[in-house]
């Protein structure tokens, strides 16, 4: 009995933080996709506030999961930085390549 509750609880602990995971991979999709948005429309300052929101949930999604899915939020956390560096000094086009990056990385790792 005490191995099949053991068993039971380690499932729903990989279960629960794949839950967490999920969330923040939402969200930082979310703005990934308003950063290119803004990006799209020339207006970098936009971009970055998107970005850093992004960057702050694939962040939070990589701190919860693993495998190749971390490997993927990584890269996309590391593509979000470059579009926050670039849109900071006011370069669009280059920050708006980065978020598209990050969103493809973002939407291979769900």
């Amino acid at each position: 009995m005490k191995k099949i509750a053991s068993v039971f609880a380690g499932l729903l602990l990989c279960l629960s933080t794949n839950v967490f995971a999920e969330e923040h991979l939402d969200a930082a999709l979310e703005h990934a996709n308003a950063a290119v948005a803004e990006g799209k429309a020339g207006k970098a300052p936009s971009l970055v506030t998107h970005a850093k929101a992004a960057l702050d949930h694939s962040l939070a999604a990589s701190l919860v999961t693993k495998s190749v899915q971390k490997n993927h939020i990584d890269a996309a956390s590391d593509s979000l930085q470059e579009a926050i560096d670039h849109g900071n000094l006011n370069h669009a086009q280059p920050a708006t390549k980065s978020a598209e990056e990050a969103v493809t990385h973002l939407k291979a790792a769900k």
